[in-house]
């Protein structure tokens, strides 16, 4: 299974310092090496934008290459995902305006074409234009940064 990190789940590992979680590191970089753990430049342009915590974007940077660039299928399911009027709130009306990144919609369309599982720590809200909303409308699985590790099996 491959998962399609959201900039929320990527952000969480600022609780989980390298010198205590060695392992969670050490798992996360095998994950990534393997590309079984993706996320897309949108999500890194969000990253940026935000307040880096310094060993996570260390990390972050010492493995770029978890952050694709959209395929020609993955554009066109961002516009079909815009296709639906109520998704379209995806893209606040600041982002419009100031014209920041939005990942959201970027990260669906990897996990879509992909077949993969999107980690987030948006959670569902019924008639919101949310992740989980968006994944549950299409069948794309959805789930937090716990449920990730729950489902490796990954005890520390």
């Amino acid at each position: 299974m491959i998962y399609i990190f959201d900039t929320g789940s990527l952000s969480k590992l600022k609780h989980y310092p390298p010198s205590i979680f060695k392992k969670l590191w050490a798992d996360l970089s095998e994950f990534v090496d393997t590309g079984l753990l993706i996320s897309t430049k949108e999500v890194w342009n969000e990253m940026e934008r935000g307040e880096p915590v310094p060993f996570v974007n260390d990390w972050l940077k010492s493995h770029k290459a978890l952050f694709t660039t959209p395929s020609a299928q993955e554009l066109l399911f961002v516009a079909e995902i815009f296709q639906v009027t109520h998704f379209q709130q995806l893209i606040g009306e600041l982002q419009r305006l100031k014209g920041t990144p939005v990942a959201d919609p970027f990260v669906i369309a990897c996990a879509k074409i992909h077949g993969g599982t999107v980690v987030t720590e948006e959670k569902f809200k019924p008639n919101a234009a949310k992740i989980p909303n968006v994944c549950k409308y299409y069948g794309i699985e959805c789930i937090d940064f716990a449920g990730f590790m729950t489902n490796q099996k990954w005890e520390f």
